[in-house]
């Protein structure tokens, strides 16, 4: 099964987060399928980069999200089509 969640980056206590598509029984910083956005929390506010058209084409291709992933997507909907 597929899941879409955090994998950490950065040095030590100065993380820095990439939202990738991974297998769920690989462990966190392992080889990922694609990075699909990045998350860096310790600006203010928190930078949020996400690829709203790959993540969509990967859910519906049977990956699911992580809490922390699905409450980024929530407040960080994606931009209106012009």
């Amino acid at each position: 099964m597929l899941m879409i969640r955090l994998a950490r980056f950065g040095a030590k206590k100065k993380p820095f987060y990439r939202v990738v598509v991974i297998e769920k029984e690989r462990a966190r910083d392992s080889r990922n399928l694609e990075v699909v956005g990045q998350y860096n929390p310790l600006t203010t506010p928190a930078q949020v980069k996400l690829n709203h058209e790959r993540i969509s084409y990967w859910t519906k291709n049977g990956a699911q999200l992580s809490d922390t992933v699905g409450r980024l997507l929530k407040n960080n909907p994606a931009p209106a089509a012009v």
